[in-house]
Formats: structure tokens, C-alpha cells, sequence
């Protein structure tokens, strides 16, 4: 687990093992975006039946310059299937908004809260515009992400780079949220943020209205780095939950 998994687990104390994970957005060689659920730093991709099961309705968005592609994915045995892929100078955006509300007990007071995943990939470091109720972007320097919160920068924000053998980094936003990292290895990275707002509201459900006293936002960023050094072998593949 990252140290910004094991902070969220700790911030989060309430809830299942789950809910420290978060989603990412894999594109293999030939193929249509996934979304996988779980811990990029331990190669852990829960499945299904298993975790996995939990997520309501994840739906994503192709971002290119011919406009946007919004579609539903498809669910998987370890993910969650895209009907397209980011190509040069686009990105993938996707997200869960409807992922259950779950209830834990604080002193002797029952409160509710709203996990709310979602995730992003890109294909370079062209300045992007925020999407995502919490979104880090590219922001125009390779290695330089900007975090939006709401649609306005986020500063003093922990942010984590990570990459599948569990080398990881961490850095704060500036007052203009911006955060910079150096990736010495080729391959895949993801940057991961969290964010607890403890703002009472409420959303649609299947059933009408549903309350909530916090919501607990998880994004990533993924993005695959062509140059630097030969890749540190990621571990044995982590065993899913149940």
C-alpha cells in the first residue's frame, strides 16, 4: 500500500479495506481503455464476483480534439472495459458517481459517507482543462500535474506517483496547485490524490434521494512514460478481496 493509501486508510478508519483503494485507467498495447480497482503500487486488481461488484454504473469519456465520447463500461472478471482508447493527444476521463453509500459509527452517532473514485488517463503534458469534481491534469511540463478542486486550484494537497513495483514519491501542490515529480523510469506511472469533504448533502439514488454527512473523493492520474531507465520488475500480483 502507498503511504497516500495508508493515510487515506488511517483517515478513513471506518471503513472497509476498499475504500482506501482507488481506480485507474490501463490501456494495453492494441487495446480499449480498462478501469481496475484496487492498488497500482501492489499490482493488486480486484475482481469479480469480489470487490469489483460493489460499483454501480463506471462510465467514461474520450477527450479529443474532434469533441467528446461519453459511454458506459463494460464489467469484466478484473475490470471494467472502455469501447475506445486514448490516442496522441487525447485523454480518458472516468468515474463512478454512484458508488454506494456506506455507514459507520463515530463516537455514538451513525454517519454516512459517499466514496466517490474516478480517474484519469493522458497521453502527454499539454495543458487540459478539469473535468472531475477533483482532478489533476497535465499542466504543461512533463512531470508537471495542477489539481483542481470544484473547478479552482487546489493547494497544499498531498499527491503520491507510483508505479507498479511500489516506487513512489510525494509531493505537495504550490498555492497555484501546481506539483512536479522526475520519472527516471520507463513505463507506467500513477499519480494518486485524495480529498475528505465534510459537507453534508445528498444525491439521486435508485430509490430516490440519498443523504450523506461526507464525501470521500480518490483520483488518479495515469500515464505511460516512454523514456528513462528499464523498469524495477513489479511483485507477484496481489491476491483480490472477497
Amino acid at each position: 500500500m502507498t503511504k497516500l493509501s495508508i493515510a487515506l486508510a488511517a483517515a478513513l478508519s471506518f471503513a472497509l479495506p476498499a475504500q482506501a483503494h482507488q481506480i485507474w485507467i490501463e490501456q494495453p498495447d492494441g487495446g480499449n481503455a480498462t478501469v481496475r480497482f484496487g492498488e497500482f503500487g501492489e499490482n493488486l486488481r480486484e475482481a469479480s464476483p469480489g470487490l469489483l461488484d460493489k460499483f454501480v454504473k463506471p462510465a467514461g469519456t474520450l477527450v479529443s480534439a474532434k469533441g467528446e465520447q461519453k459511454a458506459d463500461a463494460a464489467k469484466a472478471a478484473d475490470g471494467f472495459t472502455l469501447p475506445f482508447k486514448a490516442a496522441g493527444g487525447e485523454s480518458i476521463v472516468a468515474e463512478d458517481a454512484q458508488y454506494p453509500l456506506y455507514t459507520w459509527k463515530q463516537g455514538d452517532k451513525d454517519t454516512t459517507n459517499w466514496f466517490h473514485p474516478a480517474a484519469r488517463l493522458i497521453t502527454g503534458f499539454a495543458e487540459q482543462p478539469p473535468k472531475l469534481a477533483l482532478d489533476l491534469v497535465p499542466a504543461g511540463k512533463p512531470g508537471q500535474f495542477k489539481l483542481f478542486f470544484k473547478g479552482q486550484p487546489k493547494a497544499k494537497t498531498k499527491v503520491a506517483l507510483v508505479t507498479q513495483s511500489g516506487w513512489a514519491k510525494e509531493g505537495h501542490t504550490d498555492e497555484q496547485g501546481l506539483v512536479e515529480f522526475d520519472m527516471p523510469w520507463k513505463g507506467t506511472y500513477v499519480a494518486e490524490v485524495s480529498l475528505n469533504e465534510r459537507t453534508p448533502g445528498e444525491r439521486p439514488g435508485a430509490n430516490g434521494a440519498e443523504k450523506y454527512d461526507g464525501v470521500s473523493y480518490v483520483t488518479t492520474v495515469t500515464y505511460v512514460h516512454a523514456d528513462g531507465l528499464a523498469p524495477v520488475p513489479a511483485g507477484p500480483a496481489a491476491a483480490p478481496g472477497k
